[in-house]
């Protein structure tokens, strides 16, 4: 079996957490900092931090169009939280540079500020039990998808995970738990 090289934005967030999850499962991990380190990587990963930042640099480093260019031809992408937000193609009350490869309306900060993150054990029948341990903070939420965009997961009535085809996309945060499951499930995605 060929070990899948996944590569993690690395801007900003919790890049480190996620490489050292598909790490612990077997896949190489790169942290991917400007155009030249998605060279030779099989999937991407595109964790939480700060959405706005994030889609500012993948402009200015000549990034954002190169790795949408291969999403749309089939590489396996995840993103979690701001991930999710830069996936999506409508941003609700924004602007900011987007991948725009999800089918899908996102709502930033949906369920408040900070201070109001939370954990729930969350129902996820593609990943089996026990229920996933969900982090949120700051999350967003998905306020329309379309009818290629399959929804994962809700919590409060609102979607908080989503796949179509090659894009997996979560509002909470896997790489904060010590349950990798989520991880099996994208680098499954990825055929391995």
């Amino acid at each position: 079996m060929v070990r899948p090289c996944v590569g993690v934005l690395a801007l900003q967030g919790a890049f480190r957490e996620h490489a050292a999850a598909v790490t612990r499962l077997g896949a190489e991990a790169r942290e991917v900092r400007q155009l030249g380190h998605m060279d030779g990587i099989d999937a991407m990963i595109i964790p939480g931090g700060e959405s706005t930042t994030m889609g500012k640099l993948l402009v200015e480093l000549g990034m954002l169009d190169p790795l949408r260019q291969r999403i749309e031809n089939g590489m396996p992408v995840y993103g979690s939280c701001a991930g999710l937000i830069l996936l999506c193609r409508e941003i609700e009350n924004s602007t900011q540079p987007r991948l725009g490869v999800l089918d899908a309306t996102v709502r930033r900060n949906a369920f408040g500020r900070q201070v109001d993150s939370f954990e729930t054990e969350l129902d996820l029948p593609e990943l089996g039990l026990p229920p996933f341990p969900a982090v949120f903070i700051r999350a967003p939420v998905l306020t329309g998808v379309g009818s290629r965009v399959r929804v994962l997961a809700e919590v409060r009535g609102q979607a908080v995970a989503v796949r179509q085809d090659n894009v997996l996309a979560t509002s909470f945060h896997p790489e904060l738990t010590p349950d990798t499951r989520l991880h099996r499930y994208f680098l499954d995605m990825c055929g391995n």
